[in-house]
């Protein structure tokens, strides 16, 4: 049963609106749109995950019922031989949970997936977090979860105020949780802005970070030790590119520190990392603590301006002005209900980039008029075809109006978008790709 959701913050494209159901790691902010590619690959994993645990049970004969000090009541009913969880790790499990009267209100058995958690972070309700501690790998158990170690006096979705829950639930497997790097003797160094740091591992001979593009391994931890969130349990390394803004403050100077091959231990003031608001597991005013490990450093490409010379724009009766820079003659057109794939690049008035498909390496895809981007980009990309390039002028009624999208977007502000149709599909397929296998384009017309 979850407790609280890490869903954070909708990349920079689409419309705030719009309820997202991706979770994305609370390191990065606006518009880093890799985290769309990571969530399908972590989806896919899961669906590949096996009903059954990796070790052997048997059944119980007499099963006992036990109540602990705090009134959960517990039976195993088979017995595993694996190992027993403790705080900070990651357990894999199966569950189906009833009312008193056997109604069935949730169930990972019937999804299919099982439900991974890690204990001692208050991602599950109390009589989750004691009862996992008592059991280990392999067991299966029925758990009586009497409300005060449930949800209480307060109503959540189908489960009533002060419910009693039955929980019939397998621990499928145990994961040992991240350790952090051991800086026993090492000396911590501080920079102007309050970070401070110790270096676990130079390489004085790898490159330098700073606007590059840097893929790393991290792990995330409150001040008494708590995980809040690691790219090595995900087993997916987090690609990201330094000194752009496109980080909290604190990992975007962290990393501008480092070199290629390097690791490091940095203590990141609140101010500099998610301050007064808070963010998902994070509380408000929390300093945290990140293990980084920098496995690689590329260059970031650099986005060719569209060339307007002698292009006669033209302008729709919303207001969205475009420039027609390659008409690709294709009959494939980009409609409503379609999945599409672009590569852009956004423009200030300033000349300044504030977003870019293209220095990322990879477009993104998205459904056309289902409201998951601004409207000039609706309005805009429904007058392409796949292979064309326009240019996009967009108006702040059809970008993001009088809010805009702080700190990178002000308020009012027009928008211009280099933007190139490279797949259009029907939905739920993946659209065809004309680029070349995701290198960056030659956005000369």
């Amino acid at each position: 049963m979850i407790k609280i959701s890490t869903t954070l913050i909708n990349p920079i494209l689409f419309n705030r609106n719009r309820n997202m159901k991706r979770i994305i790691t609370v390191l990065l902010i606006l518009f880093v749109l890799q985290a769309h590619s990571q969530d399908k690959t972590k989806a896919a994993d899961k669906t590949t995950k096996t009903t059954s645990p990796a070790i052997e049970s048997k059944k119980v004969k007499s099963p006992k019922t036990i109540k602990t000090a705090s009134g959960l009541e517990y039976t195993i009913t088979e017995k595993g031989n694996g190992k027993k969880p403790k705080i900070g790790d990651k357990i894999s499990v199966h569950y189906t949970g009833k009312f008193t009267n056997d109604t069935v209100f949730d169930s990972s058995v019937k999804r299919g997936v099982p439900y991974d958690l890690r204990l001692g972070n208050n991602e599950v309700i109390a009589g989750w977090e004691e009862a996992f501690l008592l059991f280990q790998e392999g067991d299966k158990a029925t758990i009586k979860v009497p409300p005060a170690l449930g949800y209480g006096d307060q109503a959540r979705g189908a489960i009533p105020a002060n419910s009693t829950l039955i929980f019939d639930v397998q621990l499928i497997k145990v994961t040992e949780g991240v350790k952090p790097f051991d800086v026993k003797g090492k000396d911590t160094l501080k920079t102007p802005s309050g970070l401070k740091y110790i270096v676990v591992k130079e390489n004085k001979a790898g490159e330098t970070t700073t606007g590059k593009k840097v893929t790393i391994n991290y792990s995330g931890f409150l001040k008494e030790g708590k995980c809040f969130d690691s790219s090595i349990d995900r087993g997916q390394p987090l690609t990201a590119e330094v000194g752009k803004g496109k980080l909290f403050p604190g990992l975007d100077e962290a990393l501008s520190l480092m070199r290629n091959g390097e690791k490091a231990k940095f203590i990141i003031p609140s101010q500099l990392a998610f301050g007064q608001r808070g963010g998902g597991p994070i509380p408000p005013n929390s300093d945290i603590i990140m293990d980084v490990e920098v496995t690689e450093v590329k260059d970031i490409p650099i986005p060719v301006k569209f060339d307007t010379t002698g292009i006669t724009p033209k302008v729709t009766a919303s207001g969205l002005k475009y420039f027609e820079i390659k008409k690709s003659g294709s009959t494939q057109q980009a409609v409503a209900g379609k999945k599409v794939k672009v590569h852009y690049t956004g423009y200030l008035t300033d000349g300044k980039i504030f977003d870019s498909s293209v220095e990322r390496g990879e477009p993104i895809e998205f459904q056309l008029g289902a409201a998951q981007v601004i409207p000039g980009w609706e309005e805009g990309v429904a007058l392409m075809s796949i292979g064309d390039k326009f240019r996009f002028i967009i108006p702040s009624q059809l970008g993001y109006g009088e809010a805009g999208r702080a700190p990178v977007i002000p308020a009012n502000a027009q928008l211009t978008f280099d933007v190139e149709l490279v797949g259009v599909s029907d939905d739920g397929q993946t659209p065809p790709d004309d680029s070349t296998g995701g290198a960056p384009h030659d956005h000369n017309h």
